[in-house]
């Protein structure tokens, strides 16, 4: 391109120096008499001594000395040198110079027209001595002319474009527009010409607007959906010769809604567990759809099939699926599977595509409900019982039913939660179910009784069910009715006879269905009551009215006056409350001033040294009181101490011989000889272990011990031990001070004693005690043979 330009350039360059060349002519002119006779001789016009015209120049100079522009020459000019020639402006110095002896202009850069198209400069001849100007300063104007050097570009590629599949042949796509630098007012430099390098036979482009535009029919999206078109610009108006671009346009077919939805399956096979709630899940089914977007957006719907009622189909929210969920309660023992029809279509169509419809399609859901081990079922959701509080206990309140829904239905256990029942009042039979008191039923403390009814599986205790039970006590006429507020009144001493001196009013904690009624009277004892009398209003208040005048405190200063009370029910209920009346003083206004001036002057009359002295004289006596109380019980304390009382150092203190009543080391004798001492215990019950043998009182006659002597003494302190013993149930088995009481002439085991064995020589014989059972069997055994042994050693 370099070597065509340079030719260009030096076939025209003589024809432009030719053209630049500049023109003499004189700087001095004379004036025209003609035309200037009647003007002032200073008034002359001057002719310019040079001409301008415009300076051309092609572009893209590539040759190796400077490019010459034109030669600038004055008629003032000698040829001596005395003339210098100065250039300024655009591009002087720069892309510019100047001879300024012979005035010649070359351009010493390369120049390009699309960088600037021509560049304004200034000349002036001045003296070279002096450096005085010898002409005005005049501009000139250098044009530089265009060559085709810029080939047509596509500024904003490469491009992106869409169109619908199916379009029909000549459908635009998209308008290209290519760009070139060059000049267009000159030559076909800039004269574009389009074209499709890429991507027939599916779409073509307009040679003079750049149009791309369909040009194959009912292209298929779901065939392919991406194209790559190349197109070229060429300038020259595509002559050879010419220069050109090339850009890329991705077209991509967008979706219609053509293609009908399709199940991939005819038969779909769900399950379901009949415990799970409404609302939960099955399954979901979807209808393909080859098309996107809101072309493939689909509405479900179950058209048929006997789970309609049972199941519901919703669209899940990318609209693409359905989703079968439970609407009422499954059971397996009444229906274990349903089937549904049901059909998907789209719900947005192109009416230009019709006619390839239908856009629906319908598919068969089997649903197999499983079975579960479920809780039991009661019959009824809940209950409501009305009883009468004065139901008696043991009254049936209701029989609640509950079954277990499984095919094996087992049995069923009932029970009551007892944090719904913590008083328990009510208890239910654990077979039957049946609900009934257990305790008496009181309106007034408890209106309402909500119970929580159990029902449990017997198999499968994990499987329980539970029902409220919501019990109301209904009200009975139980209670009297009593005055309410005060039960005191006051008169005053200037009251005259039938004066009203308090209004009275009854409550009645029980609430009959007509409303309470009360009747008021004087109790009998006071029907003839000479100082007051009453008044039944009708209206449940009644009047206590003075029957006399002449009240005065000297005489009297308190009258207790009995109302009689009776409510309208069945059954009535009465009772009788006494109304205190006090005498007081008053004023004019009837205001009270004084009812009892002793009574209300002491206080006043206390000092507080009084108050103080008389708190003193109470703690001191509460002293003394404590004192006393302590003393008496360490005079009561007996001899042994705890650890003397263990019941196994008494065995220990008797594993001697001899003794007998004369050992008073383990017990208090003394205390034998007190009869009244044994009568203080016997209400003391022991908090020993649970004997384990039997007493022998069974075997003990009793007889009466009141009055006698000493023996008689002991014999009776004896008996009230030995009836303490019997009457303790925590009385041990072993060594006591109760079960060798039983010596002497009232056992029938006779005196077990020691005391008298040495001074007989007979033999004992204890063949009696095999008799006596099983916890004498090691006494029987050890003194069963030997004949010569006494009792009492083993003491």
């Amino acid at each position: 391109m370099a070597a065509r330009h340079e030719a260009a350039a030096s076939t025209l360059l003589p024809v432009a120096l030719c053209i630049l060349t500049l023109l003499p002519h004189t700087l001095l002119g004379k004036p025209a008499e003609e035309d200037n006779a009647g003007s002032s001789a200073l008034l002359q016009r001057v002719k310019r001594g040079w001409v301008w015209n415009q300076f051309f120049v092609l572009e893209e100079y590539t040759g190796l000395e400077p490019l010459y522009i034109g030669k600038l020459h004055s008629d003032m000019d000698k040829g001596d040198g005395s003339i210098k020639y100065i250039l300024t402006g655009e591009g002087a110095g720069t892309t510019f110079t100047i001879d300024d002896s012979t005035g010649d202009i070359h351009a010493i850069q390369r120049l390009d027209r699309e960088v600037k198209a021509q560049y304004v400069l200034r000349a002036q001849a001045r003296n070279r001595l002096t450096d005085r100007p010898l002409e005005p300063e005049s501009e000139f104007i250098v044009k530089i002319q265009d060559i085709n050097d810029n080939e047509p570009k596509f500024l904003d590629g490469p491009y992106q474009a869409s169109v619908p599949e199916m379009s029909k042949i000549g459908t635009s796509v998209i308008q290209l527009t290519a760009s070139d630098a060059d000049d267009p007012t000159y030559g076909n430099s800039a004269r574009v010409v389009y074209s499709i390098l890429e991507g027939q036979p599916y779409f073509s482009v307009d040679a003079k607007t750049g149009v791309v535009r369909v040009s194959l029919a009912d292209m298929d999206r779901e065939t392919r959906e991406n194209y790559t078109v190349v197109i070229q610009a060429k300038d020259m108006g595509g002559q050879l010769g010419g220069l050109a671009g090339t850009t890329t346009v991705n077209i991509t077919l967008s979706d219609v809604n053509d293609n009908p939805p399709m199940f991939d399956q005819r038969l779909y096979q769900m399950s379901v567990p009949e415990s799970v709630p409404v609302g939960s899940v099955v399954g979901r089914i979807w209808a393909k759809d080859r098309d996107t977007g809101v072309n493939a957006e689909m509405k479900y719907s179950i058209i048929d099939g006997d789970g309609r009622d049972t199941f519901d189909i919703i669209t899940d929210p990318t609209n693409l699926f359905g989703i079968i969920t439970v609407k009422r309660p499954l059971n397996f023992e009444s229906k274990p599977s349903y089937t549904l029809k049901v059909e998907g279509a789209n719900t947005h169509l192109d009416p230009a595509f019709r006619h390839r419809g239908p856009f629906k399609d319908v598919t068969i859901v089997h649903v197999s409900v499983e079975d579960v081990d479920e809780p039991p079922q009661f019959d009824l959701p809940s209950y409501y019982i009305e009883l009468p509080e004065d139901a008696e206990i043991g009254t049936v309140v209701k029989t609640v039913s509950a079954r277990d829904p499984d095919a094996a239905n087992n049995t069923v256990r009932y029970s009551i939660e007892r944090s719904s029942d913590p008083e328990k009042y009510f208890y239910i039979e654990i077979t039957s179910g049946s609900l009934m008191t257990v305790r008496s039923l009181d309106r007034e403390q408890i209106g309402w009784h909500n119970i929580t009814v159990l029902a449990m599986e017997m198999n499968n205790p994990t499987q329980i069910a539970s029902v409220s039970v919501a019990v109301k006590v209904l009200d009975v006429n139980d209670n009297p009715p009593s005055l309410t507020h005060y039960l005191e009144a006051y008169v005053c001493e200037n009251a005259k006879a039938g004066q009203l001196i308090q209004t009275v009013t009854a409550v009645d904690p029980d609430e009959p269905m007509g409303g309470q009624h009360f009747y008021y009277s004087l109790a009998p004892e006071a029907a003839n009551n000479p100082n007051f009398t009453l008044r039944d209003n009708q209206d449940n208040t009644a009047w206590i009215l003075t029957r006399r005048g002449g009240w005065s405190q000297q005489d009297q200063t308190v009258f207790y006056l009995p109302i009689f009370i009776s409510d309208g029910e069945q059954p009535v209920q009465t009772s009788t409350s006494t109304l205190t009346i006090r005498v007081c003083s008053c004023n004019q206004e009837g205001n009270v001033m004084s009812c009892n001036a002793e009574a209300y002057s002491l206080p006043a009359s206390l000092s507080r040294g009084a108050l103080i002295a008389i708190l003193a004289c109470i703690f001191v006596l509460l002293v003394m009181i404590l004192l006393m109380l302590s003393l008496r019980t360490h005079r009561k304390k007996p001899y042994l101490c705890d650890e003397e009382e263990n019941v196994h150092e008494n065995i220990v203190r008797y594993d001697d011989e001899g003794g007998g009543e004369e050992d008073t080391e383990a017990f208090d004798i003394a205390a034998m000889w007190n009869p009244r001492e044994a009568h203080h215990h016997l209400g003391k019950m022991r908090q020993d272990m649970l004997p384990e043998i039997e007493s022998l009182s069974r075997y003990v006659p009793q007889v009466c011990v009141m009055g006698g002597g000493g023996d008689s003494n002991v014999h009776g302190y004896v008996l009230a031990k030995l009836l303490e013993a019997d009457m303790d149930p925590c009385a041990p088995p072993y060594d006591s001070l109760q079960t060798y009481a039983y010596e002497g002439e009232g056992s029938i085991a006779e005196s077990l004693s020691s005391l008298q064995s040495g001074t007989s020589n007979t033999d004992h014989e204890y063949d009696y005690l095999n008799d006596w059972g099983p916890r004498f069997k090691k006494l029987a055994e050890m003194y069963g043979d030997e004949s010569e042994a006494t009792f009492g050693k083993i003491f």
